[in-house]
């Protein structure tokens, strides 16, 4: 009968179910990598951009030329050789790394410092420390 009333008065204390709750709580990871599908569309967006900013470089090219402006042509020019280069590096560049920890601290494995009150163990451990020279000592 102890045991009963025992098992009883724990339950008394401890809801079942989720009664009483209006929402679930959320958790949020903000740690998480963009699902596989969300990457490949923002690396599409970022490669159209590129090669819609690449189109543009070579109109602009084209007028100047036609305008006679001479060297200032090479400007956006250079840019419309060059952009689809990053363009494609950048499309095919893959997923970002899975070290999302960022910059570690640098921790040198060094070993500990001796403790003075141990004795010294460069005379065969005998708890003297090793004499230097003496200046009489030639």
């Amino acid at each position: 009968m102890v045991a009963r009333s025992g098992a009883w008065a724990y339950r008394r204390g401890v809801r079942l179910g989720h009664a009483g709750r209006e929402r679930p709580h959320v958790h949020l990871v903000t740690q998480a990598r963009r699902s596989l599908s969300d990457d490949i569309a923002y690396r599409q967006r970022r490669y159209l951009l590129m090669m819609g900013i690449r189109a543009v470089c070579f109109v602009i090219a084209v007028v100047m030329f036609v305008n006679h402006l001479g060297w200032l042509v090479a400007i956006p020019a250079v840019g419309a050789i060059f952009i689809p280069y990053f363009a494609v590096v950048f499309a095919n560049g893959g997923r970002e790394p899975d070290n999302t920890r960022g910059f570690m601290e640098y921790h040198p494995n060094v070993p500990a410092t001796r403790d003075s009150g141990r004795p010294a163990e460069a005379n065969g451990g005998n708890g003297h420390r090793p004499v230097g020279p003496r200046p009489g000592d030639n």
